[in-house]
């Protein structure tokens, strides 16, 4: 593996995933340490090892060590979804949903006094509460149906908080470690821990690989109380051309 992950690298793996295709996935993963992008890649490495993809497998295995040293939360819904993909545990009892977990995140880490939403259960896609006013929305279509919205409540700033603290412990500059210390001290924290890591490019990047792993993972866990999962299909290379792997 790499020793970090370049902008060209995460383009290729990011890409890979957006095109949903399991061989350029297994690739790019190469470029990088797996442990700053599991919680981003996991879905499109388990389909690859439900399918048989070669190298899937010893991905997979890769990804369920590096899951159960780091423990982030989501991180045990991720491996669950690893062993049963790879035939080694039965399949979570969890319900597909096409969401965007990213989406998912910044409904559920809103101020709680104006944000938060619901989640379309035919299509996955979420509504943050404030298009309820512009419509038509949620509003217009039966918002109190509970087989069609998910409720998705805002739990405020601070787990993002949190993340920045974790961050500064990986910080291995003892000087920019000293000053992300002071900068979250009182209000305008995010502001000037921001404001601190602009100067290092490196950090800069690593914190935001790191936080949206942690909000990924928030989001999952947060589904996989509701009785969801995030759904996904990847396509693998048989000898007659791509074929769809089906939802995992």
């Amino acid at each position: 593996m790499g020793e970090g992950w370049g902008e060209a690298g995460l383009r290729a793996l990011r890409g890979a995933i957006h095109a949903q295709d399991g061989v350029a996935l297994l690739a790019a993963l190469r470029r990088g340490p797996v442990r700053e992008v599991l919680q981003l890649a996991d879905d499109g490495v388990a389909g690859a090892a439900a399918q048989g993809l070669p190298g899937a497998a010893e991905m997979a295995a890769l990804f369920l060590g590096a899951l159960q040293e780091r423990g982030f939360r989501g991180d045990e819904e991720l491996a669950d979804r690893l062993r049963a993909a790879t035939g080694d545990a039965t399949i979570p009892l969890l319900r597909p949903l096409a969401v965007d977990l990213e989406m998912l995140a910044m409904l559920l880490e809103g101020d709680p006094a104006e944000s938060g939403g619901r989640i379309d259960l035919s299509t996955g896609e979420c509504w943050p509460a404030f298009t309820d006013e512009l419509g038509p929305g949620p509003e217009a279509e039966g918002d109190d149906d509970p087989e069609r919205w998910l409720y998705v409540p805002a739990l405020g700033s601070r787990a993002g908080y949190q993340d920045m603290e974790l961050f500064i412990e990986e910080v291995e500059d003892a000087a920019l470690a000293d000053r992300l210390r002071i900068a979250i001290g009182g209000r305008g924290a995010f502001r000037r821990f921001k404001d601190v890591l602009a100067g290092d490019e490196r950090s800069w990047s690593r914190y935001h690989r790191f936080r949206d792993e942690r909000q990924r993972g928030r989001a999952r866990a947060w589904l996989a109380e509701e009785s969801y999962c995030p759904h996904i299909t990847f396509f693998v290379e048989s000898s007659s051309g791509s074929y769809p792997s089906g939802p995992v």
